[in-house]
């Protein structure tokens, strides 16, 4: 059983509409690295400079991979990694109410 990657929404338009892919079993970076491979221009939305986005979150079997081994945590057949980007919003020029 592969290791099934959920694609969240916003990156969608790289897998196709997909949102779970499979991927071979090795390192988070390994996954990364072959999503890439297959869908040219996703690993743009998740890597910058050699690292994670900041504003994303991954997660493996519903542990943030931060408090694992980050991009080198080991993944074996059958695990989940799920990509979430952070949500932030607002209005420009708002003001809070006390």
């Amino acid at each position: 059983m592969p290791v099934m990657v959920r694609i969240p929404t916003p990156f969608q338009g790289h897998t196709g509409g997909r949102e779970d892919v499979a991927a071979s079993a090795g390192t988070i970076a390994g996954v990364l690295q072959e999503l890439e491979a297959r869908y040219p221009g996703l690993s743009g939305r998740i890597i910058d400079d050699g690292k994670i986005r900041g504003y994303l979150n991954i997660y493996l079997n519903e542990v943030d991979i931060r408090a694992l081994q980050a991009e080198q945590t080991l993944v074996r057949d059958g695990d989940e990694v799920i990509i979430i980007p952070a949500i932030a919003g607002g209005a420009a020029g708002a003001r809070r109410v006390s």
